[in-house]
Formats: C-alpha cells, structure tokens, sequence
C-alpha cells in the first residue's frame, strides 16, 4: 500500500501546502486501485500532480469541515463536465448528511444535489473498497468525526482525521504500520478541549498503541512545525516526521 500526501497544512491552505488530503494506492486484479483520504481546500489542483483525479476509485471524508472536505465542490464540476464526458458515479463515505451538506456548498438544490456523480454513503461499520478494508472509528470533534484503519496487503494505515484526545484513538492506532495523526495545537497553550491533537499527544497514541511509524499532520500555518515534532519525538521512540507535500510512503 502506498501513501501520498497531497496536501498536509492545518485548519486551512498553507503558503507551501493545500488542505488535508491522502491518496492510497494499491495493486489488485492487475490494476492500480486509488482512494483519497479528505479533499480538503486546495487539495484537488495538486492531486493532478500524483494522479488524474478521474483514476480515483472513491473518496472517504473524516469530517465536514472546510479543509477536509471542500474541494469535493470542484471535483463535482470535474466529473460532470469533463471534455470526455460525465464520469461515472463513485463513492463518498462520510459522516451523516454529507450529501447535503455538499449541496449547500455550491449552492445547489438539495434534490439531486452532487448525487449523480457521486454515491454517497453514510459511515457505518467496514467498508470494502477493491483491495482496501477501511474501518471508521468514530472520534471527538465538535462535528461528527471520524478516523479510519485502512488495510491493503497485509499493510495498516491509521488516519486521526481531526479530533482531541480520546480513547477511541488507542484502538484505531493499535499496531498499525503507519499512523497518521494531527498535530494541531501545542502542549502548554490553553487549548480548547476536545478539538485537537499535539505533537505529545500523537506520541503517546503511537507508544500506547504500538505504531511502526508516526506522521505528523494538520499542523496550522501559524505554529512551527518543528515544535510538534519535538513534542512527539520525546513522546515515542519509533521514527517520526512531519507530513510534508508530495511525500510517498510504501507500507
């Protein structure tokens, strides 16, 4: 299973990143599956850089929020108008009322919506997508939330989406091969409660939980990166490092 990130910056697009955004490919029945990870603010116009975005198999949306789910606008326009035609619908797992609440982002009626293009379904239990086994867990936020296991040839992936500290993160991140997590805020600031990670907290997730590998992500144009690495660093022995755009990861 291979992870690209497509666009890594916090809350929304940083000077040298787009919005939360992750593609995962896998090898099966001789082609290359694909599935992205959020579509955050700015994220599509990158993604042409790794991938045509019509190769995409499926889109899994942590949250509702702007820069998790936003540019799903654009690509609405781009599966419905391309020059080769309307593109066949694929789906959209996310939270509860997704669909309508895309409708209401480009300001379109709630009946059809986005619902020609794309076949959104509600987060309820494993999904089977191709190759991939991906497995919602619901997390804190101040909206309905979720992370998500993926497993693909024998290789797991835990995305943290957004979310504050929780038990639910422990399970999610239990043993994986690569953890992907927020690091939205910094120890020591007066931070609100049950919204964001730090660079500490996604250490000790990673400790706790026995994760091979920590990816910091989500880390806000407005804080240092370099601080939320640290944090985790002296939080969790394994190797850590900081998302950064157009990084690949081979699992």
């Amino acid at each position: 299973m291979r992870l690209t990130i497509v666009g890594c910056s916090g809350s929304y697009p940083g000077p040298d990143s787009p919005a939360s955004c992750y593609l995962l490919e896998e090898e099966r029945d001789g082609r290359t599956w694909r599935v992205l990870l959020d579509l955050g603010s700015g994220a599509l116009g990158a993604l042409h850089h790794y991938v045509d975005p019509l190769a995409v198999d499926a889109v899994l949306l942590s949250h509702l929020h702007a820069d998790h789910c936003l540019d799903l606008c654009g690509y609405y326009v781009l599966r419905k108008y391309h020059p080769t035609g309307a593109q066949p619908r694929i789906p959209v797992w996310g939270p509860d009322g997704t669909a309508a609440r895309m409708a209401r982002a480009y300001d379109l009626p709630a009946d059809p919506g986005m619902t020609a293009e794309f076949d959104f379904r509600t987060w309820d239990g494993v999904v089977e997508i191709g190759p991939f086994t991906v497995e919602p867990v619901q997390v804190e936020h101040p909206v309905p939330a979720y992370g998500v296991r993926v497993s693909a040839g024998g290789r797991t992936l835990a995305y943290t989406g957004d979310t504050g500290p929780c038990a639910a993160l422990d399970d999610l991140a239990r043993d994986v091969d690569l953890l992907l997590a927020e690091a939205s805020f910094r120890t020591g600031d007066d931070n609100p409660p049950d919204l964001h990670l730090t660079g500490a907290d996604g250490g000790d997730v990673a400790t706790r939980a026995g994760a091979r590998r920590l990816v910091l992500t989500h880390v806000p144009p407005w804080h240092d990166p370099a601080v939320a690495l640290g944090e985790a660093t002296a939080a969790y022995d394994g190797p850590v490092e900081l998302a950064r755009p157009g990084a690949v990861y081979d699992m």
